[in-house]
């Protein structure tokens, strides 16, 4: 009888540890889960380590909803001088956020700017709503096209990569260093102008009543000293406590242009100071 309960309790703290393990060790460590750096042009992996191991990749999952938003102005159910609206659901979306009460508009211009700079979870809401009808339908459509894009190990459950509220049963948006660099390539490739966005160290846009409101952009190694790389300029960085600091960088330098993906680091610090250096390192070699 004591060597059952002992061997309870001791199966009962190995469960624990590996529980833990999950929520802190496996989607964040030092420094990162994975990394991946390709050649833009060619989708040659330069380097990489760990680059399918899965980890949440927070407001990186924004990218996906900008291709979406992308897919809609090509297809001619959008363009950049609509106007999107704050709804009771998007409005109730936790910081980042803009300053917008349920009913007031924002265009589809200044909008981009406020997801891809400030990291606007009530605007990536918004367009949501806009483009797939309700946020669960447009939730769907990113995993189609995840899965036409060949992202295997992604599975998207926001289009703004927060996590799950306290007791929620929904999970964490998921992805890997692989998936996200296919992912940038092609925004890249067909998009372009993405850049005009992810580029902008910090930005203005119009809000309530002519309101200016000014965004800094959260990718250090765009504008911070100590951490700015020339040529840098996109795409979207990520965090939670649960998944640690991520990011999808790329930069373009003597007619080359890089995508580094830098994925569950422990710390803003030790993701850019990775990131910069891939980047650096990245560009130096296809010059």
């Amino acid at each position: 009888m004591h060597n059952a309960k002992w061997l309870l309790v001791t199966l009962a703290a190995m469960l624990a540890s590996v529980s833990a393990q999950a929520a802190d060790g496996v989607h964040r460590r030092s420094p990162c889960v994975g990394y991946l750096v390709m050649d833009a042009d060619t989708g040659r992996v330069l380097r990489s380590d760990h680059s399918s191991a899965e980890a949440y990749p927070a407001s990186c999952t924004k990218l996906m909803t900008a291709h979406l938003v992308y897919r809609a102005i090509r297809c001619g159910r959008l363009k950049k001088d609509d106007f999107l609206t704050q709804s009771d659901r998007s409005y109730r979306e936790p910081p980042s956020r803009i300053d917008l009460q349920p009913g007031e508009r924002i265009s589809v211009d200044d909008a981009m700017k406020a997801l891809m700079v400030k990291s606007a979870n009530d605007v990536a809401v918004m367009f949501a709503e806009r483009v797939g009808g309700s946020v669960e339908n447009f939730v769907d459509l990113m995993n189609e096209e995840a899965r036409r894009l060949g992202m295997k190990h992604t599975r998207y459950v926001t289009p703004n990569g927060l996590p799950p509220p306290k007791g929620s049963k929904r999970g964490f948006d998921r992805s890997t260093a692989q998936d996200l660099a296919k992912l940038a390539a092609t925004l890249l490739r067909d998009n372009p102008e993405i850049l005009d966005y992810t580029s902008l160290a910090s930005t203005t846009i119009v809000g309530t009543g002519g309101k200016t409101l000014w965004l800094q952009n959260h990718n250090n190694i765009l504008w911070k000293r100590g951490f700015k790389v020339k040529g840098a300029d996109g795409l979207k960085t990520g965090y939670n406590n649960a998944g640690g600091c991520s990011i999808v960088l790329t930069g373009r330098r003597g007619g080359h242009r890089a995508i580094v993906v830098v994925l569950g680091s422990n710390s803003a610090a030790e993701r850019d100071r990775l990131a910069g250096e891939l980047l650096e390192d990245a560009l130096m070699s296809l010059e």
